[in-house]
């Protein structure tokens, strides 16, 4: 069968709210109301990306961005949240090409950067790094949770600076593989 990653249509709507729904029902770090949060972001206009990857006609994940300030007033960043796959699906690589996919996406349109709640271990490989004293809006610390973390990217080949307290310069480019090797900015 063939994947296909693309915009969401209207259509898509509750397919993604019950995906997402199903995604983080037992995501022991979730506040499982996630699908709310993209459902009131959808409403308000304030999402600047969402993607489906669809499957046979069933849409087996979604990931959305929406803008974001940050402490320093840097314009053009954005928060990356959530990334949904079906439960059944998930481990099999969908998650990793809708974030390439989403990330492709800010960059082409302009972003300075990208930050999300998330676990390092997995967001690294998308180039995404903790950043000390980054504060997430509305995220208390204890919700975060000892292994999801404020993580940010900055978009390559901009001229927008990171903004110093709130994210920080990561790898120009993913390498092949997907992985990527971490820069630091002093």
């Amino acid at each position: 069968m063939t994947l296909t990653i693309r915009p969401e249509r209207a259509s898509d709507i509750p397919a993604i709210h019950a995906l997402t729904e199903a995604a983080f029902r037992n995501a022991p770090h979730s506040s499982h109301t996630e699908q709310f949060i993209v459902n009131a972001l959808r409403q308000a206009g304030a999402l600047h990306l969402s993607l489906v990857a669809q499957e046979a006609g069933i849409v087996v994940g979604h990931v959305a961005a929406s803008p974001v300030a940050v402490s320093d007033g840097s314009p053009l960043w954005y928060g990356l949240a959530p990334l949904s796959v079906a439960p059944d699906r998930q481990r099999q690589g969908i998650g990793s090409l809708l974030m390439a996919a989403a990330l492709r996406q800010l960059k082409d349109s302009g972003a300075a950067g990208c930050v999300l709640l998330g676990d390092p271990a997995y967001y690294a490989r998308f180039g995404f790094r903790p950043v000390p004293g980054l504060v997430l809006a509305g995220v208390r610390r204890h919700a975060a949770g000892r292994r999801h973390l404020p993580c940010g990217l900055r978009c390559d080949g901009l001229s927008h600076r990171a903004p110093q307290e709130n994210a920080h310069p990561c790898p120009s480019r993913p390498a092949a593989s997907g992985q990527a090797a971490m820069t630091q900015k002093r």
